[in-house]
């Protein structure tokens, strides 16, 4: 049992883990692999780790301690499938662009188009044209913030100094591409859709996108024209 307890206690300290990482975790402690396999089962039961698909997982501990801290969410939407990155209504909400009720996050992926529901949120993923997987960085909350109209010096400070910033960096649209996608998936593509409509649809899902950085919003009309130039 003291060999459990050491084994679980190391994993709490990890954001997320792969089986052959507690294999590794184990053998250091004199355990076989059949025997990190009994307790990753018992883990499980207990709730004492959560799975977030096969062979991937992470302890109940730091998921408590950083559940509140959204940079962790987009963390492990680049964990669970790679590669990817946070847009459409997630990273729009986290722009300050919309309002809407975001209950998971949605990721864009050049991979098939697949969901999973998990004790740390639910995480969809979008399959896009792989020359459409562009226009994303890696970025934390406070560096993200240069991307909101009326950002200043003294925003960057408050958000840092009531914990905004976040410990983890994740892969994020940009403001234009994460509006980008959305439409892309949400007109199929942009079938039937004109482009002198596509303010209206904005306006129509509830985006101000006037409250976008003046030089994001050309870049979202600008990549709106190359599409329908070079795709359809």
């Amino acid at each position: 049992m003291k060999s459990r307890k050491n084994l679980l206690e190391q994993l709490k300290s990890l954001p997320h883990f792969g089986k052959n990482t507690v294999y590794q975790l184990g053998l250091q402690l004199g355990l076989k692999d059949s025997t990190v396999d009994t307790y990753i089962s018992r883990f499980l039961k207990c709730k004492e780790i959560y799975r977030l698909k096969n062979g991937l997982y992470l302890s109940a501990d730091f998921f408590d301690k950083n559940r509140n801290d959204i940079s962790y969410s987009f963390y492990l939407a680049n964990i669970i499938r790679t590669p990817s990155y946070v847009s459409s209504w997630a990273a729009l909400q986290y722009y300050n662009l919309t309002t809407e009720a975001i209950h998971s996050v949605t990721s864009v992926t050049p991979k098939v188009t697949r969901d999973y529901q998990t004790k740390a949120g639910n995480f969809a993923y979008q399959s896009i044209n792989k020359k459409l997987f562009s226009n994303f960085s890696l970025a934390n909350p406070v560096r993200s913030l240069a991307h909101v109209k009326g950002a200043s010096p003294k925003d960057l400070v408050e958000a840092t100094s009531n914990g905004v910033k976040g410990k983890f960096d994740f892969f994020i649209a940009s403001p234009s591409k994460a509006l980008f996608d959305l439409l892309y998936f949400r007109t199929r593509q942009f079938r039937g859709v004109p482009l002198e409509k596509i303010k209206v649809l904005v306006e129509e899902l509830r985006i101000d996108i006037n409250e976008m950085d003046e030089k994001e919003q050309v870049k979202f009309y600008t990549m709106i024209k190359k599409y329908s130039h070079e795709f359809r």
